[in-house]
């Protein structure tokens, strides 16, 4: 069974912390282990910071995320409607780590799925992340 849940915030520092406070939550509902929960929060953290920095000029917007909980993953979504990016040039290469890449290169890193692109449209991005669940670190 699958269910999900979606937070709107808007494109603001001092709402990123909210991504990670809906995974505690979460967890407390889900078999999410420690290590797992930190991996999440890391990748949300990440995601959702990108979107609020590099989305919007002064004006602001808002960010989406989609968290989706199945029975041995969850899979989160965080959408802005930004200037958007070449998602190409945004993937990591192997060992070429720089300022500007580091997030989604940690993304990459603590995830065992990771997606992204520009929304149809051509403005906005969107990043996927899957962490699968309940295996040793339950």
């Amino acid at each position: 069974m699958t269910s999900m849940l979606r937070l709107t915030f808007p494109s603001r520092p001092e709402y990123v912390v909210l991504s990670r406070l809906v995974l505690s939550g979460l967890a407390r509902a889900q078999a999410i282990g420690p290590n797992e929960l930190g991996d999440l929060k890391l990748a949300v953290t990440e995601a959702s910071s990108n979107s609020v920095r590099h989305a919007y000029d002064r004006a602001g917007g808002t960010v989406e995320i989609v968290y989706e909980l199945g029975d041995s993953h969850i899979a989160i979504e965080v959408w802005d409607e930004g200037c958007g990016f070449d998602a190409r040039a945004s993937e990591p290469e192997p060992g070429a780590l720089d300022e500007g890449g580091l997030g989604l290169s940690i993304i990459h890193a603590v995830c065992d799925e990771t997606r992204l692109g520009r929304a149809s449209g051509g403005t906005g991005s969107w990043i996927r992340f899957v962490k699968r669940i309940g295996g040793e670190d339950a």
